[in-house]
């Protein structure tokens, strides 16, 4: 059975952490398969659109621990933030296509901060975020100490990094954690309805938007302004632009391509 199964349809493709069992930790080959799939999905023209999901009860548990207790499988913690964690998060944030993390249940550890990496985070009413590090004696890694505080605040993430609190799916929207929760009735066909109106957007728009996020962690404020100029007259260029503006004065819904 596939650590990981990505179904591509209608423009979206499905990344599902497909090991229940153990409420989707990860060991070293669901990492590198998750790398994988999202590798193609970039390189994918007709995929619009990204999803991350977990099969199960769960969204992600953070790291397998048997494997990193185990003398024979333990890649060691170097290897695993070197080539697990830490090139997942820099695809998730280097694809310029709307990635949303449908977080079904618990997100723990890694699988938390993988989550809040994403561009949209839609959350069941049963799931739940924990900076579960400090249990185990470890420091919360996998791009949390870049996002969480950017999200919620300093104080708010210090506190929930250092003693560990468990955070419910309405918490975490109060918070700013996640966009928006929704009842577990409903889940799947809301994350889908909401992939479906990304994949139809002008997609080359939304990458550039992504970008700019990306650059607005870093930049000052005069930089950031010289990058959404250069970036607004490339997007003036593109074939959606034409579209959206043909559409608005024929009063007719657009057909975008990502072009």
């Amino acid at each position: 059975m596939k650590s990981i199964i990505n179904e591509i349809q209608n423009g979206i493709a499905t990344i599902t952490m497909n090991r229940p069992e153990v409420f989707n930790s990860f060991n070293r080959e669901m990492a590198l398969l998750l790398q994988d799939e999202l590798d193609k999905c970039e390189k994918d023209s007709t995929v619009r659109a990204i999803v991350i999901s977990g099969k199960g009860k769960a969204f992600c548990a953070g790291q397998d621990l048997k494997e990193v207790t185990s003398p024979e499988l333990n890649p060691g913690f170097k290897k695993i933030l070197e080539e697990h964690y830490n090139p997942i998060v820099a695809r998730i944030r280097k694809i310029e296509k709307p990635i949303i993390a449908a977080v079904n249940g618990v997100a723990a550890g890694a699988g938390a901060n993988i989550a809040l990496a994403c561009d949209v985070v839609i959350a069941s009413e049963y799931a739940s975020f924990i900076q579960a590090f400090s249990k185990i004696g470890l420091i919360p890694d996998s791009g949390g100490t870049f996002f969480l505080p950017r999200l919620i605040g300093f104080q708010k993430a210090s506190a929930l990094m250092m003693l560990g609190d468990k955070v419910s799916a309405l918490d975490a929207e109060k918070l700013g954690m996640v966009y928006k929760v929704v009842p577990s009735e409903n889940f799947e066909e809301e994350v889908q309805k909401i992939a479906t109106t990304l994949s139809k957007m002008p997609t080359k728009a939304l990458g550039m938007t992504k970008r700019l996020l990306n650059k607005s962690m870093t930049n000052s404020l005069e930089d950031q302004l010289d990058m959404e100029g250069k970036l607004q007259i490339e997007a003036a260029q593109s074939e959606d632009y034409a579209e959206g503006v043909n559409a608005f004065v024929e009063k007719r819904t657009p057909n975008f391509k990502g072009k």
